[in-house]
């Protein structure tokens, strides 16, 4: 029987783990702001993006004689996000709804590539830059949009 824990493996364990838990961070404070999008889409993301990262390494650790250019398939990955990132958005009423779920769907993909090539220290502060744009600036566009220099507004200013 093959050993399961070999250094390969804890490679792995390591990135794609890392990936799906900043992304479940992420994911569960859009549960706590009643978002659609949640844990499972965010980890997913995130764990995915790594993971083409990693098969992307391997491939090019395979063979030496390819044009390695490790940044092929993340660029790839971040447009396909992208690609899914628009289906998120839905216009009603004039109004766009779901542009904060699209972009960090998109954010979630790159802190996964970060994980996929073992930037840990830069998913880890852009997972917290994430939850703060999510908390502390919702609290303040909140503000905002309560304070007297919008309730005076036209509502349409805001639309995009």
């Amino acid at each position: 029987m093959e050993q399961i824990f070999t250094a390969e493996n804890i490679f792995f364990i390591e990135r794609l783990g890392f990936a799906m838990l900043l992304g479940m961070a992420i994911g569960a404070e859009r549960i706590i702001a009643h978002k659609t999008a949640g844990m499972r889409t965010y980890s997913l993301v995130a764990m995915g993006s790594a993971l083409f990262v990693i098969i992307s390494e391997m491939i090019i650790d395979m063979h030496p004689g390819l044009d390695n250019n490790p940044a092929q398939i993340p660029s790839l990955v971040i447009s396909g996000v992208g690609f899914l990132g628009t289906g998120l958005m839905i216009w009603k009423d004039s109004k766009l709804f779901g542009l904060t779920t699209a972009t960090s769907i998109w954010v979630a993909a790159g802190i996964g590539i970060a994980c996929g090539f073992g930037f840990f220290e830069l998913a880890v502060l852009a997972t917290i830059l994430t939850l703060f744009i999510f908390v502390v600036l919702w609290f303040l566009e909140n503000r905002l949009r309560h304070s007297s220099l919008v309730q005076h507004s036209d509502p349409e200013d805001f639309n995009i």
